[in-house]
């Protein structure tokens, strides 16, 4: 499977689960939107990848989780379409329009997006994302499969590694460590400096902190879908080191974009 691939398999499960007789005012688990909501922000955000994909500019929010917040309240407050069957129908085939106007670009082009500057393979990375995020609220909500699984989950990491710098929140002020993320074969080092994390493929000092995680539940931990306190007791994370104790605090240093 390529990362091309998994968006539109992906974008298509979501689809399945919309056009399968699903109720729009079913609300979603922990969250102030219903599935309808939820699936007109997919697909409006499905529109906005492609249409950045194919080279257009759409400026949307301040890149900040709070700023993309009130984006997609003003977007979905202009978008009345709560139908689930035609959103899933979109939201497949936007993402089969981004996929398509990716082929013809440079995976090292810029592009900004509404997570701020990026090259157009992290893109493909961060609309991955996105949709595995919100299309595994819809699974949950309507109690049908979620599309998260460690196959599709390993395309996530280079948003993932991009992003954490740009959503780091209050709770990392002053923050001094070094950690090692395993996720699943892949590996990753974020090192705080002064509040500020740094993200290397490999760790430039001895880890405080080694993190070994399931690639499902660090997305879902790192989407604010999952505590770690859940993570550990599903057996899913353990951590150790000098400052094991560091492994808990490591999800609370970031706000969920």
């Amino acid at each position: 499977m390529t990362a091309e691939d998994a968006i539109v398999v992906t974008a298509d499960r979501i689809a399945a689960l919309l056009q399968a007789g699903a109720d729009p005012h079913t609300p979603l688990r922990g969250a102030e939107w219903t599935v309808g909501e939820a699936a007109a922000h997919l697909a409006l955000a499905g529109r906005l990848m492609a249409d950045i994909g194919a080279g257009e500019e759409r400026p949307y929010g301040d890149g900040t989780p709070g700023g993309l917040a009130a984006a997609n309240r003003a977007a979905l407050a202009v978008f009345p379409q709560r139908d689930p069957a035609v959103l899933g129908a979109e939201i497949a085939d936007t993402a089969r329009g981004f996929v398509a106007a990716a082929a013809d670009r440079d995976p090292g082009e810029a592009v900004l997006t509404p997570m701020g500057p990026m090259n157009m393979a992290t893109m493909g990375s961060y609309l991955l994302t996105h949709l595995l995020g919100h299309g595994y609220d819809i699974a949950v909500a309507l109690r049908g499969p979620h599309m998260v699984d460690r196959e599709v989950v390993a395309f996530t990491l280079p948003f993932m590694r991009l992003a954490m710098p740009r959503v780091v929140n209050a709770g990392a002020t002053d923050h001094h460590a070094c950690y090692l993320l395993r996720v699943g074969r892949d590996r990753f080092a974020v090192t705080f400096s002064d509040g500020v994390p740094t993200v290397t493929d490999a760790p430039p000092r001895r880890p405080d902190c080694t993190i070994a995680i399931d690639p499902v539940a660090f997305l879902l931990l790192a989407l604010g879908r999952w505590t770690a306190p859940t993570a550990m007791a599903r057996a899913k994370v353990v951590a150790w080191g000098r400052k094991p104790w560091l492994g808990l605090r490591f999800p609370l240093l970031f706000t969920a974009p």
